[in-house]
Parts: structure tokens; sequence; C-alpha cells
């Protein structure tokens, strides 16, 4: 395979962690993505219990698997958003702690921190039985939260100098991140997303120009966030080729609905026939991932291809079994030829 396939387990974090090793290996995975909630990844137990990370590692190579990322979306939420009593439904006791707006962000930028810390030590404990990708680092993907976010849409009048204190208060925020993720020699993920700083190309590269263009800040490519937005997401990877750290291959359809929601949702939960866009299973959406692959291709990604699985009209471990079919038929590699030279010859 031209880029190692595997699940972020995430949406299964109700499942153990040798349950999920068990499946995802039976499903046709080859690593995991590992969330840092549910038993999959304990940051803390990483930092602090002796033989955590390395019982992580036996228990991946037991089923043939591998891992190259960890993902912190929770706490990362809550590091520039405005908190309410919904972060406390996604965070740990202890970063939500009284649930102090300020305190909340403090804890979950310091838990962050944590992350690329237990990620170092996770790399660094490697087995020779799980191969890391020649010329691929450490990744912690996540969230940033944003403090601007409820202003998306323009009314009351938003003028850009409200829109810039947002982006000041991120890089505020994460600039003492990013700092110790390179000290870590970890990068630092983000999945461009409505509710974080960056959530289509031009967002994307205010973020970047507000911390500096930071080497260590960059993006967990999914095509999924953009497609109902109408962001062209293929040229996602063009514009940023020097800053994708990892990629989620995920579907979702749009303009399928009945009319009654638009793309703000019209507070509909997923699945509701009325919705104009929802998360498929790869393949059963409207995202080209062949358009993907090849600009993966061109701009000489080698990292792997993780499956977020997330459709509520289809059950998740047939789901899971089809996509990460999907993908490794997707998965070629580039041509090493040009393939008109022979007519040289």
């Amino acid at each position: 395979m031209a880029r190692p396939v595997t699940l972020f387990t995430g949406q299964w974090a109700d499942l153990s962690f040798e349950q999920i090793c068990q499946k995802a290996k039976s499903f046709g995975y080859e690593g995991l993505e590992l969330a840092c909630w549910g038993d999959h990844f304990d940051v803390a137990k990483a930092l602090s219990e002796p033989g955590y990370v390395k019982g992580r590692w036996d228990t991946l190579a037991k089923y043939g698997l591998n891992c190259f990322a960890i993902s912190a979306h929770l706490v990362g939420q809550a590091i520039c958003d405005n908190i309410d009593g919904r972060h406390q439904c996604i965070l740990p006791p202890e970063i939500w702690g009284d649930g102090e707006p300020e305190g909340v962000r403090k804890r979950a930028a310091a838990r962050m921190i944590d992350s690329a810390r237990a990620m170092r030590k996770f790399m660094d404990a490697r087995p020779a039985a799980c191969p890391a990708v020649p010329g691929y680092g450490a990744v912690v993907n996540g969230f940033t939260g944003s403090s601007i976010w409820g202003s998306i849409y323009a009314f009351p009048p938003t003028d850009q100098k409200y829109w810039q204190k947002g982006f000041d208060d991120f890089a505020k925020r994460f600039a003492p991140i990013l700092a110790e993720f390179d000290k870590l020699n970890v990068n630092f993920g983000l999945e461009v997303h409505p509710t974080e700083i960056a959530f289509d190309i031009a967002s994307a590269q205010r973020a970047v120009e507000a911390v500096g263009g930071h080497k260590r800040f960059g993006f967990n490519y999914d095509p999924s966030h953009f497609g109902y937005q109408h962001v062209d997401y293929v040229k996602f990877i063009r514009v940023f080729k020097d800053r994708i750290f990892h990629t989620h291959m995920k579907d979702v359809w749009w303009g399928h609905g009945d009319g009654t929601a638009g793309v703000f949702g019209g507070h509909t939960s997923f699945a509701d026939a009325r919705r104009y866009w929802d998360f498929r299973s790869l393949g059963h959406g409207d995202i080209n991932f062949e358009e993907i692959i090849v600009a993966l291709n061109d701009i000489g990604y080698q990292g792997p291809l993780s499956v977020e699985w997330e459709d509520s009209r289809m059950d998740r471990e047939f789901g899971a079994v089809e996509a990460a079919a999907f993908v490794k038929k997707l998965n070629f590699k580039p041509s090493a030829i040009a393939f008109d030279a022979q007519f040289d010859r």
C-alpha cells in the first residue's frame, strides 16, 4: 500500500482498547489513530504510569496494528472557546474543574502540551514490530476552539478588527503550546472544521499567519468539513502542501434534504431527512476521493489515511469494513516513471 490505512477510534470510545484493536484488525485496518478519550490513550497515564505506553504498543502489535497519531480534539476545543455548559460533557473532570471559563481554557492548554509529551514518549517506545513511516513525524491531531465562531454571520455588523481579536487570542494561547511541541519534535494537526479558528481555506491561511507560520502548526486534513460548505477540498491540499500532517478519510453528502434546512442545519439532528447535508460512510457521499489521492500523491504525502467513520444511517461495523476496502482500493502509489517516456526509445 502507498500509505497505511488506519481507523480513528474517536467514534468507538465505548469499546475497550483491546476490543477496538481486535475489531479494527478484523475489519481490515493496518493501524489506529488513538483518541485521547475512552480508554484508548490516556495522556495522564502515559506520562505517569510505568509501562503504560509499552502496554499500548504490546496490544497493537498483538493484533498486527500500528499507530502514527493520537487525537486530542476534546480538550483542544476548550482552549480558545467561549466556555459554556456543553463543554463539561466532553472534558475530563480535572480539566473542567469548577467550570470557570478562563481556568478551563488554561487547564485545556496545559493538557494539550501534555498530549505532545505523551506522544513523544509513545513514539520513542515504538517497537520494531510497528515500524515508522520514513520521514513521517509524530502528530497530535485536535481542535482549537474559537472565541469568534459565534460571529460567523456578520450581523450585528462585524468588522475585521473584531475578527482579528479572535485570531490574536488564538495566537496568544497557542504560541506557548507550539513552542513546547517544537521542543518535543511533535506536530499539531488542526482539523479544519466549523467552530474552530480555521474552518475553510481563507480562515486557515489567516490562522497560519496568526502564529507566524510556525512550523509545528499544520492540518489534519478532512474533506468532509469542506464539501457541504462548497469549499474546494482538493485546492486545500495544494495550498497547504507543506502543512498536511495527517489525513482523515470521511465522506459527506449535500443537497439531499427536502429544502427545509440549509447549510446551517436548522437546529436539526444528524440523519433528519430534512437536512441539506449529512456525514456518510465512505463512498456513499459526494466527496471525490480519487481527486484527493491524486493531490496527496502530487504533494508527496506518505502519512496514514485514517478513516473517521460517521454515518447515522448505517451499522458502524458494516461501514467500517466497507470503508477499509474502499480506501485500500484507492490508495495507489504515484507513478515512478513518465508513462509516455517509452515512446522515445
